[in-house]
């Protein structure tokens, strides 16, 4: 029976190639001794030693493919070995045959790299290889991140071009596709823009509609006056009354409208300067008592002496007296007008509260818009006004139904700097 002895060096279970260098031919030497001075008991022995130490892994097979120790046995490595030994080639490729002293045969191999075996030779990288797949790698990953850059880019070039042509409904946020980078800060910058340019643009039309249509009322009527005299001479001094009291409505009506477009575009007069709210507060509250009085109303002042805030006092003046001129307006008879000013916590705090219908809560936030009116009456610009003055002093105004009926308005103002509250 002829037996086959591998020593085989494996760097994975998957080779079979063929190695010749100094420490597998001394491996193939020591098991060949091994095998012809102790017998197949005592190469076994050395096998199982080898293998614990982790040294040169052998392989024993017999004719049919058995490993002495049981292990699986590559078949392209079985089949080199015993072509090599047929081709004479045994001391240079580390191959050898041994007779066993019960007279069996044995071959002895070292399985190394697949270029030994076929004669082929190891396929080299060259450095330009290594430059060109670094240059790839390099154009690939910037291509990338170019794309990535440019194309947020293209959507709010897209964006401007779009709100330059007046369409103040394009917004940019849902482009970005959960993008959180600065780009996509850039949007959202870009949308409350563009967001608040359409707020603008709405209310200024609204505004010139809402003016046109509040100039039209007078303008008829004084031109039916005209017509009126014309048609009849004797009735020209009641016309001309009409007139004068047209005109003299058109003439409010104006004021009011310029004072409003002043306030929003920030651009009303005077300069700030250190202002006792109090003292406006109270000014106001005195004229609205003497008015109130002839049509049995009252006004009730609870105010602190002294509240200093910074800002521009006609304009004060103006704010708190249209909230509380409409206060004593939609009072009932025999009822009283509150004014209560309080200073805390680095604000000024005025609360004027009537004792009339009150408003319904969903108009709660739309009376502060210009010509809006609940009752029909008066030009609906007061408490429009009120507001803009308010927020031009980085204050709040707003409106509550309060326990017990009525409309309570609140206001609250940034005291002076270095002031504190009483």
């Amino acid at each position: 029976m002829l037996t086959v002895l591998a020593v085989s060096v494996q760097r994975s279970r998957a080779e079979s190639e063929l190695a010749a260098g100094p420490p597998l031919r001394f491996a193939a030497d020591l098991a060949a001794a091994t095998l012809r001075h102790g017998g197949v008991d005592a190469l076994r022995e050395w096998l199982r030693e080898t293998e614990r130490s982790r040294g040169p892994a052998l392989l024993a097979v017999d004719e049919r493919g058995i490993e002495l120790l049981g292990r699986p046995v590559p078949a392209a490595a079985l089949e080199e070995a015993r072509s090599v030994a047929q081709a004479g080639a045994r001391r240079a490729r580390g191959v050898r045959v041994i007779a066993a002293p019960s007279g069996e045969r044995y071959l002895l191999f070292a399985p190394g790299p697949a270029e030994g075996r076929r004669g082929g030779r190891r396929p080299v990288v060259q450095p330009w290889m290594l430059i060109a797949a670094g240059a790839l790698a390099a154009l690939a990953a910037s291509a990338l991140l170019a794309w990535y850059l440019a194309r947020p880019i293209r959507n709010l070039r897209w964006a401007f071009r779009a709100a330059a042509g007046g369409h103040l409904d394009t917004r940019v946020r849902p482009l970005m596709k959960g993008r959180r980078d600065e780009i996509a800060d850039l949007g959202e910058d870009f949308d409350l823009m563009a967001q608040q340019l359409q707020k603008l643009v709405a209310a200024q039309r609204r505004l010139l509609h809402d003016v046109s249509h509040e100039l039209r009322s007078p303008l008829a009527r004084l031109q039916a006056a005209i017509g009126l005299v014309r048609q009849d001479p004797g009735r020209l001094e009641a016309s001309l009354e009409r007139i004068e009291r047209e005109v003299a409505r058109l003439d409010a009506l104006v004021g009011e409208v310029l004072t409003l477009a002043r306030l929003e575009g920030g651009t009303a007069a005077g300069t700030p300067q250190t202002v006792d709210f109090a003292d406006v507060v109270a000014n106001v509250a005195a004229d609205a008592r003497f008015e109130a009085e002839t049509a049995g109303r009252r006004v009730q002042l609870d105010s602190v002496e002294h509240v200093i805030v910074r800002g521009r006092a006609e304009l004060l003046h103006r704010a708190v007296e249209n909230v509380v001129r409409n206060a004593v307006k939609h009072t009932e008879p025999g009822t009283a007008v509150e004014i209560t000013l309080l200073g805390q916590t680095g604000k000024a705090i005025l609360s004027v509260r009537d004792h009339g219908p009150g408003v319904a809560p969903p108009h709660l936030e739309r009376i502060f818009e210009p010509f809006y009116r609940v009752d029909g009456k008066g030009f609906g610009l007061g408490l429009a006004i009120a507001q803009a003055a308010v927020l031009a002093h980085g204050g709040s105004i707003s409106a509550a139904n309060p326990q017990g009926g009525g409309l309570r308005i609140d206001i609250q103002l940034p005291l002076a700097q270095g002031s504190s509250s009483p």
